[in-house]
């Protein structure tokens, strides 16, 4: 591969965003210890009283906190990729199910949009081309959001310049 090909395949821009999740397997299992923990002796007083049932329910919430950090940590195997070069930008999106679609578009002829509120800073990012609209990183806090946003913007300027061939 000659110097010209390897300077316009060279990426400009390659980024991979994964939902944040703050509780990690250790927290998890910590929480659900301690939740049981906890159900366990506020139920305990009420088995002794006769008043058994209150166990069962008890029991129903710890397993319905489970069930929804469950569904939450399969949720988080989603993620988008960002790859830009000065040739091609290609958007990917995978679900939690491993789907993956993507989408290609020209550097030069594609618009990137970001929705600001005074208030709550960056709200959204869109990749816009030919009528299509394309939600960047909706998973994302506004900060987030907004260094991805300076970040691509200043990528996508030097692909539409092009590749610098000489030092």
């Amino acid at each position: 591969m000659d110097e010209l090909s390897q300077a316009y395949e060279a990426p400009l821009f390659d980024a991979r965003l994964n939902p944040h999740r703050s509780l990690g397997r250790r927290g998890f299992r910590t929480l659900m210890m301690a939740t049981f923990a906890a159900s366990a002796l506020v139920s305990l007083p009420f088995y002794l009283m006769g008043a058994w049932p209150v166990v069962g329910f008890m029991g129903l919430d710890v397993l319905a906190l489970y069930l929804a950090l469950r569904a939450n940590f399969r949720s988080a195997r989603a993620y988008e990729e960002l790859r830009l070069t000065s040739l091609e930008l290609l958007f990917a999106r995978v679900s939690r199910r491993g789907a993956r679609r993507e989408w290609r578009f020209n550097p030069s002829w594609v618009r990137f949009e970001r929705l600001e509120h005074e208030e709550f800073g960056t709200q959204r990012l869109s990749l816009i081309s030919q009528g299509r609209r394309l939600e960047v990183g909706a998973f994302l806090g506004p900060d987030q959001k907004a260094e991805l946003a300076t970040r691509f913007s200043r990528a996508l300027a030097q692909a539409r310049r092009g590749p610098r061939l000489s030092d």
